[in-house]
């Protein structure tokens, strides 16, 4: 075995391999963002014409993290339909608290607003609605009893309505995601 006899070189060599240690730390226990997708969703047409529509609507929040929880702030779930993307409804789901690799399954019903629910339901009758999804939310990771930062999320999605006023089947799930060129015209403000 080689002798070290300058203390400088010894010193180096274990800064450098502290720092490669900290590095692999670093990267292993980075959290993951939990991802949103849209299950479900299906959209009731009123009764009469002095009646609102609604929506039900069913969310998938997975947290992907084996080490890390995270609190969630209230999440602002929005319903936009039309070229000036109208505010078809919008829900608040209440601040919660998510364990390490859970996914949660979230069933909310949303009252449509009268004037842009029209349009959307001439849309479905006609085999031509795509509903558009708009998601805004804070969250803090909890990793080794240490909460993070406030983490901001602003996320979207296209859901194509059937003809019955329910989600198509092509997908199991239609996942959000971050900001897209078809969707950056959003009236949607935490």
């Amino acid at each position: 075995m080689c002798e070290l006899k300058n203390p400088y070189i010894w010193l180096l060599q274990f800064i450098g391999l502290l720092g490669l240690i900290v590095l692999c730390l670093w990267l292993s226990l980075r959290p993951k963002s939990p991802s949103y997708a849209v299950v479900l969703l299906s959209i009731e047409r009123p009764s009469n014409s002095n009646e609102n529509g609604t929506i039900v609507c069913s969310l998938e929040i997975e947290n992907p993290n084996k080490d890390s929880s995270i609190y969630y702030d209230d999440i602002l779930l929005s319903f936009l339909y039309g070229q000036q993307d109208d505010e078809v409804g919008r829900t608040t789901i209440s601040s919660f608290h998510q364990k390490g690799q859970n996914t949660r399954e979230v069933y909310q019903i949303v009252n449509g607003k009268p004037r842009p629910f029209k349009p959307l339901i001439n849309a479905i009758s006609n085999s031509t609605a795509e509903l558009k999804v708009a998601l805004v939310t804070r969250f803090r990771y909890k990793t080794w009893g240490i909460k993070s930062k406030f983490h901001g999320l602003n996320l979207r999605g296209i859901l194509p309505i059937d003809s019955d006023g329910k989600l198509s089947r092509k997908k199991k799930k239609y996942p959000l995601s971050g900001n897209s060129k078809k969707l950056t015209r959003s009236k949607i403000k935490p």
